[in-house]
């Protein structure tokens, strides 16, 4: 075998294929030509884990499914299946009845195609001219936001052999992405001089659909109506008409259309403490490492950078292998806990690149290797999103996000 000792940890997330083991805690990824690290030897490596449980997550989209039914479900893996791993959570929405994947950026898309993923892939960030390519090569369909990217395509149709398949967003709100929806008869009059594409999707994105209020969000399913009665005005017919994502979906049915897109949701969490919970969901990550060290300190002895935390009282301290270079944020210093031993225990001291420290208590009997639980359950004591979301006034999105890519993947079927 190729000596691996130079290699960096990253070169296995890098790798756009992917060999996917059904067999539980396994799932082997390809460095360079003939090396391979087993799950044992990473963890070996580093005991930090963002354990996956694809079972709750097939779980999710099937409910997803079963409530919009009979609406497809577009299952949006982008950013890295919301860092969960894009082709195994990919997998596990198709397995649990998606029909449709979604991604923000072309290079997304490509990593699919090369782990055999065959089904629709739609690119939802819009394009540059010279990345039609890239879709083209890799099967994925375009989402057009102005008439520059249309007649883009129109070129390159003159030399494919069939169809571009294309779909075609308004902006009825949202102010980011998409034609003005107050233009749609003037931009269907310009389609009709478009050939050599096929119309699929129609398609907005709802900017409050997540709150308990959801006027705004209303107004802005009433202005896609009126694209929608736009487009037929001219005549163009298009496949799938598509507006809700995990809000709508809970909670605006009028919303669903033919084709909905299940984010955070299908990854077992609410968009945000407004929405309803009308679907259960079961959260799929769980976050852990282990004790690195545990050691005794004295009434006012500090710990770490900054003395910015000392012991009031003989203690126990756990020094844990994770940092900020995994994600866990700086801003929890001295301000958040994690669970050892089936019980919550404080951080103390401010978060280092590659450690974190707690009280462990003065009657502590862990030791190093014992199991330290970021995020999820551990027995009955549990770390859930709702406090993390909390103390870092953040949402889920951005928390699985934040996970770095130096945190092992290690996939479970539950």
């Amino acid at each position: 075998m190729e000596d691996v000792s130079n290699m960096t940890i990253f070169h296995y997330f890098n790798t756009p294929a992917l060999q996917y083991s059904r067999t539980p805690h396994s799932i082997i990824i390809p460095l360079r030509a003939h090396t391979f690290f087993d799950f044992k030897t990473r963890f070996l490596m580093h005991p930090t884990i963002a354990e996956i449980n694809l079972g709750a997550i097939r779980r999710n989209v099937a409910r997803i499914a079963a409530k919009v039914a009979p609406a497809e479900v577009m299952a949006v893996v982008k950013a890295d299946g919301y860092g969960h791993g894009a082709v195994q959570t990919a997998l596990a929405a198709l397995a649990g009845g998606a029909t449709r994947l979604a991604v923000a950026h072309p290079a997304e898309g490509t990593v699919l195609r090369r782990a055999g993923i065959d089904v629709p892939i739609q690119v939802f960030g819009g394009f540059f001219s010279e990345q039609i390519e890239e879709f083209l090569s890799s099967a994925l369909e375009f989402t057009v936001c102005d008439l520059g990217q249309a007649e883009a395509l129109q070129r390159v149709a003159r030399d494919w052999q069939q169809p571009i398949p294309v779909h075609v967003k308004f902006d009825t709100g949202m102010g980011r992405v998409g034609f003005p929806w107050e233009k749609a008869p003037e931009i269907f009059t310009a389609f009709q001089a478009v050939h050599g594409v096929k119309w699929l999707g129609l398609m907005t994105h709802f900017a409050t659909a997540d709150e308990r209020d959801k006027t705004y969000a209303l107004e802005q399913l009433e202005r896609f109506h009126a694209v929608i009665e736009a487009a037929n005005r001219q005549a163009l017919k298009f496949h799938y008409l598509h507006a809700a994502n995990s809000g709508a979906i809970l909670d605006m049915p009028q919303a669903c259309f033919n084709l909905v897109r299940p984010g955070v949701s299908m990854y077992g969490y609410y968009p945000s403490d407004e929405t309803s919970e009308s679907i259960p969901l079961e959260p799929a990550m769980r976050w852990i490492s282990r004790l690195m060290q545990v050691k005794r300190v004295r009434p006012g002895q500090a710990v770490s950078y900054g003395a910015s935390w000392s012991a009031e009282r003989d203690t126990t301290i756990g020094t844990v292998a994770v940092g900020y270079a995994d994600g866990y944020r700086r801003a929890l210093s001295n301000r958040f806990y994690a669970v050892v031993g089936g019980r919550r225990v404080p951080v103390v001291g401010r978060v280092c690149m590659d450690f974190i420290m707690l009280d462990l208590g003065p009657e502590a009997i862990d030791k190093p290797g014992d199991e330290v639980v970021l995020l999820g359950a551990q027995g009955d004591a549990r770390v859930p999103m709702r406090d993390f979301c909390e103390v870092l006034n953040t949402i889920p999105y951005e928390i699985t996000c934040m996970v770095s890519r130096r945190v092992l993947r290690r996939y479970v079927e539950g």
